[in-house]
């Protein structure tokens, strides 16, 4: 069980010691409500010293060799494949992961810190010509300095180190919170892993700690340059307003309500299987989660009928059970919302041709019928195992229905017709959307991130790198210029 429990303090400075917060934050398994730790809380002292160890640490890392670093980096990974068992366990008891999705998270976190390795050696500058006489102008590509990684508590592992290794890799300092909810997994458990792979003490900083702590001082603090959010679009645009007012970059990954779309001339077995894949992973606590599922009328009917089956065969409860589809929710809190979301749904005429039970966080996949557009359900991000399935009649509606929404984060088109398919997808106005697909993709070369609501800039490959760096132009004159006066 408590695998990594001795993980339960803060990482700073290269050390691990107690935050000097008056709260005790615990950490419990959402499917039985255990203890899997306890943390004495960082405070505002806690926040400046990582900040100030991570600034310090980043001067010591500037004089290592690229090739070095690549090779820290590259330690990290084998750690992990070392680990992998007791980091599943971990994924199991801390954020009721099932073992399917432990696999799928840790797959996800090698492939993009093999992606990080890389970027010491892509470092690259430019010498760009001058209409000035004698000038050599040099572009050189330079670390930000400092980065601040704000994670959430349904990916915590991949989504803290997708923006933790490529900072790290492009010579940064960096500061992780990681949400309350999930501390060790989405932030203590990586800064052990990068102290065994040898990073130098105080690069890489984990403070775990609440807002009602700390306020906004994680953002606003003088020393980070960028500061990279994964969560609620609520939340994204309140850091996205500060990291503004204090002259911050912000990567902003936010919320979405995808829509897959399921046109008449479809595979219809590989579409639902495709849908309910992409509704029901993790429990549909996946930003790029198929909240709706748009289809044509002429094979609504067998659609529904086939993903309703397929869906009330999902095995739902314990997490651990190998064959367990849909674990619990990540608190009571989420559980809650989504019920409300629903009963408001059902109470505006949506009509739930299945309907599972609540058991403790555990709840049952819930598939909702009669669905329009102007429906709380069909408006809000349904953060778990509840799906609306709409009706259309022509492709331009289809596209205006997926399109009503103020997210723009993900999306996947069913046809047999590929071409029609890419047409199809250029008119939904999503950062990502996928043909014959489901809507839950993530690959470490391809920019990743939403339109509209969902936020802002790409991550991912040269994205990443460009995101945690900086251009410095720098001049020299080789021959005397002549000036006017």
């Amino acid at each position: 069980m408590n695998h990594f429990a001795q993980l339960n303090k803060q990482y700073i400075g290269g050390e691990w010691k107690d935050g000097h917060g008056q709260n005790v934050l615990t950490d419990k398994n959402p499917y039985n409500g255990e203890i899997v730790a306890e943390f004495r809380i960082a405070n505002l002292q806690d926040i400046d010293e990582a900040y100030q160890a991570a600034a310090h640490a980043k001067e010591e890392w500037d004089k290592v060799n690229p090739f070095t670093k690549r090779a820290v980096l590259e330690r990290a990974i084998a750690y992990i494949e070392q680990h992998e068992k007791e980091i599943t366990e971990i994924i199991m008891d801390e954020l009721g992961g099932t073992r399917l999705k432990a696999a799928f998270e840790i797959g996800l976190v090698k492939d993009i810190i093999k992606e990080a390795a890389t970027f010491p050696l892509r470092m690259e500058g430019k010498i760009l010509p001058s209409p000035v006489d004698g000038k050599e102008n040099r572009l050189y590509r330079l670390p930000v300095g400092v980065v601040g990684v704000i994670s959430p508590f349904n990916f915590p592992f991949y989504l803290s180190m997708k923006s933790v290794a490529p900072a790290l890799g492009a010579g940064n300092g960096v500061v992780l919170k990681p949400h309350e909810d999930t501390p060790i997994t989405g932030g203590t458990l990586i800064a052990k892993i990068f102290e065994e792979a040898g990073i130098p003490k105080g690069l890489l900083n984990v403070v775990v700690t609440e807002i009602s702590e700390i306020g906004d001082a994680f953002v606003e603090h003088p020393i980070p340059r960028v500061i990279s959010f994964t969560g609620s679009t609520q939340v994204g645009s309140h850091i996205g307003q500060l990291a503004a007012k204090h002259f911050k970059k912000a990567a902003l990954e936010l919320g979405g309500n995808s829509a897959l779309i399921v046109l008449e001339d479809a595979d219809i077995d590989y579409a639902v299987n495709a849908a309910v894949f992409s509704r029901f992973t993790h429990q549909g606590q996946v930003c790029m989660s198929a909240n709706r599922v748009i289809v044509h009328q002429d094979v609504y009917d067998e659609f529904v009928t086939k993903y309703v089956n397929k869906v009330s065969t999902l095995k739902c409860g314990n997490p651990r059970e190998e064959d367990t589809i849909i674990g619990p929710l990540i608190n009571k809190r989420q559980v809650q919302n989504l019920i409300a979301t629903v009963e408001e749904g059902i109470r505006e005429g949506a009509t739930p041709i299945l309907h599972g039970d609540v058991r403790g966080n555990v709840v049952e996949p819930i598939v909702l019928s009669d669905v329009t557009t102007d429906m709380a359900v069909a408006k809000r991000e349904l953060f778990g195992p509840a799906v609306c399935i709409m009706k259309f009649s022509t492709e331009e509606e289809a596209i205006r229905m997926a399109n009503d929404t103020p997210f723009g984060l993900s999306g996947a088109v069913h046809t047999a017709n590929l071409e029609r398919g890419a047409e199809f997808a250029k008119k939904v106005y999503t950062g990502m959307i996928h043909v014959n697909d489901g809507t839950i993709n993530d690959e470490p070369l391809v920019a990743f991130g939403g339109e509209k609501n969902s936020g802002l800039g790409r991550l991912n490959g040269p994205w990443s790198l460009e995101e945690f760096t900086t251009l410095k132009w720098i001049s020299i004159q080789h021959t005397p210029r002549q000036f006017p006066y």
